[in-house]
């Protein structure tokens, strides 16, 4: 599960690959499609999709003679569980670290 979960990461950390993620957010498509919609020659849409699907971000079928792709809820669900976990953990040890500095300040106010 790391493994997928930090493939993903590493995936969505290329700035063309995190803007084909969420150009599919917005529903499939065809790499035809997403290439003209970026900066970028479609065997390089066709790489980065590679990337996707290796993370577990994206599937794909054949529909005719085109391959569609559209997200993989499973591998977002993931990434979902991993950032709200990982939130989690944070505001925990925010709010540790509050309560923490409120019960010394009485303490460095005595003279």
């Amino acid at each position: 599960m790391k493994a997928y979960r930090d493939a993903a990461l590493d995936a969505l950390g290329d700035p063309t690959r995190r803007a084909i993620f969420e150009r599919l957010g917005k529903g499939p498509s065809a790499v035809g499609e997403l290439a003209d919609a970026l900066p970028v020659s479609r065997p390089a849409v066709s790489q980065h999709l590679k990337v996707l699907k290796e993370a577990g971000l994206v599937i794909d079928q054949a529909v005719g003679t085109k391959r569609v792709y559209r997200l993989n809820p499973q591998g977002i669900d993931g990434l979902r569980v991993y950032f709200t976990q990982f939130w989690s953990t944070a505001m925990s040890a925010f709010q540790d670290e509050v309560t923490r500095r409120a019960a010394d300040a009485p303490r460095k106010e005595k003279p």
